[in-house]
């Protein structure tokens, strides 16, 4: 009786060690990587609307330093773009994730997002400037393993003109259960939400599906439909988690 309570419990551990993307939806959990522990989020990424197409390598990186904090970087890789024709690299971001409570089906998990665009790409990709971003994340567990989360938060930029402003962002995703290792999601972001000189609303709806192929590896993909003329009418993306 005490070898299976001890297997069960093994069992348990290693579900609830399982690994946590922040992907394949804009939503950004609140969980970090465990101490000591690196982790890897790259994908392929394509959008299209009318005339303009784009491809992209986004990638994320993830180094966890303490039980409540990890250190990220990240970028959207090498891109070129159709119509005007470009090519280049994206700038990289810098930041970490703080987790201020564990979630359960008492409390919701709570954390804050800090990072910081930096001018480091190349050609029509490299922006203007450091443009830094503060988010706070939560996500409830509900019951039959369905999960909800949302995003709030703030980025400054700079339009057109050179001119610095202030954008918004909001976004609330549902995790849905299709196995135990197969999940899904649908989601509505406003990845930006800003006025028309400074480029507009960019809003989506998403809906996608994460397997996990072991407790230190995930596949997802998913695809995201934009809800206005400031955003591509189509974007989806397939990517790799890994976990080490």
């Amino acid at each position: 009786m005490r070898l299976v309570l001890l297997l069960l419990a093994a069992c348990a551990a290693a579900h609830a060690d399982a690994i946590s993307p922040d992907r394949p939806d804009f939503t950004n959990g609140p969980d970090v990587v465990a101490a000591g522990r690196f982790q890897v989020e790259s994908s392929g990424a394509w959008q299209r609307d009318a005339s303009t197409r784009l491809r992209s390598t986004p990638t994320l990186l993830r180094l966890g330093v303490g039980h409540e904090l990890e250190l990220r970087l990240d970028s959207d890789g090498a891109l070129r773009q159709r119509n005007p024709d470009a090519s280049g690299r994206g700038d990289l971001g810098l930041g970490f994730k703080w987790q201020l409570q564990d979630g359960d089906e008492g409390k919701p998990g709570l954390g804050v997002l800090v990072d910081v665009k930096t001018p480091s790409g190349s050609g029509v990709f490299k922006g203007h400037g450091l443009r830094p971003g503060l988010s706070f994340l939560a996500q409830w567990e509900l019951p039959s393993g369905y999960s909800f989360g949302a995003m709030a938060g703030v980025v400054t930029d700079r339009n057109d003109t050179d001119q610095r402003y202030t954008a918004a962002l909001l976004s609330a995703s549902l995790g849905i259960p299709v196995s135990e290792k197969l999940h899904g999601f649908a989601e509505i972001a406003g990845q930006q939400l800003a006025s028309a000189r400074n480029g507009g609303n960019v809003i989506t709806a998403g809906t996608g599906l994460a397997w996990q192929v072991s407790n230190d590896a995930q596949l997802d993909a998913a695809v995201f439909r934009g809800l206005n003329h400031n955003t591509p009418d189509w974007a989806w993306t397939v990517g790799l988690s890994l976990r080490f």
